[in-house]
């Protein structure tokens, strides 16, 4: 753990501390207490970063090591997690705030993304193409791409890191990775538990600090191949403008406003319970700062009154807490700034008429006053017309909007100019199937809310971004295609005669 000086930055295969010295500390959101105090990066950190990698790349072996080496290192990087799970999810929670159970979760999915990549890359193999000649070997061979810069949100620190970290290394490639500031401390444990692994000096480098710091040193950077960002839409559109002056490869993912849509045959008892409990989930999970939270709720008009108050009782009932107590359903907040945010979106939203319907303010417990916590939230009679329907809130706010037609549902469920999830809840199969293929969004949930797998490409539609992370696609996009023509025959030279 980065407390009592220890140097966190990682270059080169070296712990350092930042080059002016400078600190930043790291707030647990929920008391405001000081976690632990980590360097700040600078700039010239961040270039020294990337020239390790840059010289790990070009003179070192990492890169021609066979898939077998690379799935051997994922594996064992696999055992480690686990071996050390407990004491990540702790940093995890001490970090985000949010709960022990969801923290233990993200451990293990970090875990199962390290063993995909290990079974993925220990089969890759080139494609051989048939040029009609049997003199000729048409080969494609899959080869790294490169320098990496990973950079990684605050809400899931580890895990998103991982979705980066663990194709980049099956590629075979190096990197530099970013954390957020705000929430850097299980990464920095991570990076130790990769040198303890083996992952060779330059490969992975560690730099952690503000965006507005070290963004040009890596992104405008022409030693930078590729760059994987998690984060917001104004970030990524700069990252993206900046990238393009060196023609640099960029895959970002901007978040989402997703929409919930239920209909009016969901059924009655558990089934009704079910729905209730999957837009409880998929909206207040984490204090709903999560990029493919269900925020937009779009329920059939004929049921929306009584649902929409079993939501109300269901979300006042909700426990909030410190993370690390096992009562706690959901925690706070991330910072201060943060929830500052929050609730300006919840008096834009009053402002333009939505309906209160519960929460919309701090905990009155005093036992939560020191931290950054605030109550699910939930408005009735929205519409498209609003800012909290239309804008990413990244808090516990839903918004109901009601339909009656399936045609209806599946416009207002496309009606974002995001694109990265959506969740399905009827008792018809066939409606089911026609309105998943018809909603524009990466991932699409039938009758379920939330879950993923390793081996699914996990993306979005419009400006949710592009390109695409885990599964077989997430690993192509740190490799390069090289085709390889070998004449085994060669013959006479015949264009020109002279």
């Amino acid at each position: 753990m980065p407390v009592n000086g220890e140097p966190d930055l990682y270059i080169a295969g070296q712990w350092r501390h930042a080059s002016d010295g400078g600190t930043r500390e790291v707030i647990n959101p929920a008391d405001g207490s000081v976690a632990a105090t980590v360097d700040e990066a600078t700039d010239s950190d961040a270039r020294d970063a990337v020239t390790a990698a840059r010289a790990a790349f070009d003179d070192g072996a990492w890169p021609a090591t066979s898939a077998g080496e690379r799935a051997t290192l994922l594996d064992r990087i696999a055992d480690l997690l686990q071996r050390d799970k407990a004491d990540l999810a702790a940093l995890e929670t001490r970090d985000t705030g949010k709960t022990l159970v969801e923290s233990n979760i993200d451990i293990d999915d970090v875990t199962s993304v390290f063993r995909y990549y290990a079974k993925l890359v220990g089969v890759e193999a080139d494609k051989v193409v048939d040029v009609g000649d049997p003199s000729v070997i048409s080969r494609v061979v899959r080869e790294p791409i490169g320098v990496c810069v990973l950079i990684a949100p605050w809400n899931y620190p580890l895990l998103q890191m991982s979705w980066k970290i663990a194709p980049a290394l099956g590629a075979g490639c190096t990197m530099v990775a970013k954390p957020s500031e705000v929430t850097p401390l299980s990464t920095i444990a991570f990076v130790r538990l990769l040198q303890e692994a083996g992952v060779p000096a330059g490969v992975v480098n560690l730099v952690q600090g503000s965006g507005a710091v070290l963004g040009s040193a890596l992104t405008d950077n022409p030693d930078v191949d590729f760059i994987s960002f998690t984060g917001g839409l104004a970030t990524g559109r700069t990252i993206a403008k900046v990238a393009a002056e060196h023609v640099t490869k960029v895959a970002v993912e901007l978040g989402g406003k997703n929409p919930h849509i239920v209909f009016a045959d969901i059924g009655t008892g558990d089934d009704w319970d079910s729905a209730v409990d999957q837009v409880l989930t998929g909206v207040f999970l984490h204090s709903g700062q999560v990029c493919s939270a269900g925020t937009r709720l779009i329920v059939e008009e004929s049921i929306a009154d009584d649902f929409v108050a079993d939501l109300v009782e269901r979300a006042e009932k909700i426990k909030m807490g410190d993370g690390m107590d096992p009562a706690s359903e959901t925690g706070p907040l991330v910072s201060e700034q943060h929830r500052a945010k929050v609730e300006a979106h919840v008096a834009s939203a009053i402002s333009e008429g939505a309906k209160l319907l519960t929460g919309g303010a701090r905990p009155s417990d005093p036992a939560l006053a020191n931290g950054s916590f605030y109550l699910p939230t939930i408005f009735d009679g929205c519409d498209r017309s609003m800012a909290i329907v239309r804008e990413e809130t990244f808090g516990p706010i839903l918004t109901v909007e009601r339909f009656t037609t399936e045609a209806e549902a599946i416009s207002l469920g496309n009606d974002t100019e995001y694109g990265l999830a959506a969740g399905v809840r009827t008792s018809d199969p066939a409606r089911g199937e026609r309105v998943v293929r018809a909603l524009r969004h990466g991932t699409v949930w039938l009758n379920d809310f939330g879950y993923y797998t390793a081996a699914a490409e996990w993306g979005g539609f419009g400006k949710s971004g592009n390109g695409r992370e885990l599964g077989p696609t997430g690993l192509a996009e740190y490799q390069e295609l090289k085709h390889i023509w070998h004449n085994t025959a060669p013959k006479p030279a015949g264009w020109f005669k002279g």
